[in-house]
């Protein structure tokens, strides 16, 4: 890795936690010149299928050699492992708990390293906060040119989720509710590539639980406020928004509810 990495922090620990300046404090001892990035800090508590959509959808963004580290643990000093891994031109440390598969759909890994040389952790490691005294300062160290390799031993296995498949038929497509953002808007799994074939018009019909609207619009001030609306969002996916709104409270829709395209 690049010594002028970029170190970027997703945890499920909340904004303003002090456990994130923690894990800062302990890469800028090691590090000084570290460029840390707070990617988020609200993934919802323990929710490793969001944080692995995060990683997946965010981390891309950032220059090749940027160092992403993960701590989304409920298994936090269980026998689980933390992992270094490869993907891309990006680079990764999280607990082996899911965190990474929604990232190896891109891709297999380049290469995938188990932590375990305790050399490179802090001395004393509390059995209930790993990324402060395992992946903080392993990652300290591969910004300085650590070479992974000298982390641990290789490894190709390692635990992945299930992750639903979009069915595309000659004239709808079945997916879901894939994540909720900030502004409760509903982030589907259904990419623009896929609605290729798709109107725009009030001839296509976009059903979630029992909640309908038409038309795909361009940006959220094409329908008055108050109005459920589907547009593509800036991820290059079909959102269900209300204008103005949140969709998520209003609606009752969780991440998972089924969604149709029809024409």
């Amino acid at each position: 890795m690049s010594r002028s990495a970029v170190i970027t922090l997703t945890t499920d620990f909340g904004a303003g936690s002090p456990y994130a300046a923690a894990m800062k404090g302990v890469i800028l001892s090691i590090a000084p010149e570290a460029a840390i990035v707070d990617l988020t800090h609200s993934v919802p508590a323990q929710d490793v299928r969001r944080g692995a959509i995060v990683l997946d959808e965010f981390t891309p963004w950032f220059p090749a050699g940027a160092l992403h580290v993960a701590v989304v643990d409920p298994g936090v000093g269980s026998a689980r492992r933390i992992l270094y891994a490869q993907f891309g031109q990006q680079h990764y440390i999280a607990p082996d708990n899911g965190l990474l598969s929604r990232l190896a759909l891109r891709g297999p890994a380049i290469r995938m390293v188990s932590l375990e040389a305790p050399e490179f952790w802090l001395p004393r490691v509390s059995a209930t906060f790993h990324g402060r005294d395992i992946m903080a300062p392993a990652a300290a160290r591969l910004s300085l040119g650590l070479p992974a390799e000298r982390l641990g031993p290789p490894t190709t296995d390692f635990v992945k989720l299930l992750w639903p498949e979009v069915v595309i038929l000659p004239r709808s497509i079945e997916g879901s509710v894939e994540s909720i953002d900030s502004f409760g808007n509903l982030v589907t799994d259904v990419t623009e590539q896929m609605l290729a074939e798709a109107p725009r018009d009030e001839s296509v019909k976009i059903a979630c639980d029992e909640h309908e609207t038409l038309g795909i619009f361009r940006t959220y001030s094409d329908q008055p406020p108050a109005t459920l609306m589907a547009l593509i969002g800036s991820h290059g996916k079909l959102e269900l928004a209300i204008v103005g709104d949140s969709a998520a409270a209003m609606l009752g829709i969780r991440a998972g509810t089924p969604v149709v395209i029809s024409w």
